[in-house]
């Protein structure tokens, strides 16, 4: 059974700019993955030519809300983030609609 690496891509303003920008792509990936996983994973998946990747291991955050009867305290679970640059004049279509 292959483990799945790339979980899903990471949509945000600063994602959308470094996509524009610097023809690089955000996902999130699972955590024990390396660079080279990861890699060959995005080239596999949307046969694309991988340049470089890096990755961030965000930590979990803490939460509290506040109910009638009690104030929850919990965690946020960290996650870990990989920016993926392909070759100039390549593009990954994470909407998935057609052009």
């Amino acid at each position: 059974m292959d483990k799945q690496i790339v979980i899903r891509p990471v949509i945000t303003e600063k994602s959308e700019k470094l996509t524009t920008r610097r023809n690089q792509y955000t996902f999130l990936v699972a955590r024990d993955s390396n660079k080279v996983e990861i890699g060959k994973a995005v080239e596999k998946m949307y046969s694309v030519n991988v340049v470089s990747v890096n990755t961030n291991r965000m930590p979990g955050k803490p939460k509290t809300r506040n109910t009638r009867s009690a104030v929850l305290k919990g965690q946020k679970a960290s996650y870990k983030k990989a920016v993926i640059s392909i070759k100039p004049g390549e593009e990954i279509n994470i909407y998935g609609d057609e052009k």
